[in-house]
């Protein structure tokens, strides 16, 4: 048998994906499973077996496919940031995580559900992990950009303050989900406006000891 050709093999593993997110976006990672997938493709369980031979292997693909839609949707924050950087670009980075519209709200929901689904792996946690280490990276880099232009102190620990800014926007994501009329978008937006204003020099001299 003449074994399919790349880009049937290609387009094939774009349509598992895409019913893959389509799964996660309706039912989260509680109701991903291969049936559930082989439904929404109308196709059978058999064929998926081909790309997942194990549950594990599905759900390592549902977070890349999260990563990547997450990587790829606009992000307004930083569009209208342009060329900026330092505060300003850690800002817009803020706020292109938060649930501000639908379409953000949804895909936050199911980073959130996803939670539970690595923590009960090591394999998936270590993933994870490192998905949220190298945003943190990034973070650090607009902190660092922030010091070089005067708009923190020198002395500032960029990598503390990163993964502050980063704990911080996930705990409002958390609120933001869980109570959405207490945290509308404008509250959001004003609360990490108010996070990075207090990154005044004194608290920051204080915090770099």
């Amino acid at each position: 048998m003449t074994p399919p050709a790349r880009t049937d093999h290609d387009a094939r593993r774009t349509e598992v994906s895409q019913a893959v997110w389509r799964v996660l976006a309706a039912h989260g990672f509680g109701g991903l499973t291969l049936r559930a997938v082989a439904a929404e493709m109308g196709a059978t369980t058999g064929l998926l077996t081909h790309y997942f031979p194990s549950k594990r292997a599905l759900l390592r693909h549902a977070l890349e496919v999260l990563d990547r839609r997450s990587a790829d949707r606009p992000r307004p924050a930083a569009e209208r940031a342009g060329e900026a950087s330092g505060l300003v670009m850690l800002r817009a980075t803020l706020l292109d995580i938060l649930p501000l519209d639908a379409e953000s709200a949804a895909s936050n929901r199911i980073w959130v559900a996803s939670w539970d689904v690595a923590l009960a792996d090591p394999e998936l946690a270590r993933e994870h992990a490192e998905r949220y280490r190298r945003a943190r990276e990034r973070m650090a880099g607009h902190v660092e950009e922030a010091v070089r232009l005067g708009e923190l102190p020198p002395g500032t620990r960029t990598e503390d303050v990163a993964a502050a800014a980063q704990s911080f926007v996930l705990g409002l994501v958390v609120q933001a989900l869980f109570a959405p009329r207490e945290f509308p978008a404008e509250r959001q937006i004003a609360l990490v406006d108010d996070y990075l204003a207090r990154m005044g020099p004194g608290e920051q001299c204080a915090g770099a000891g």
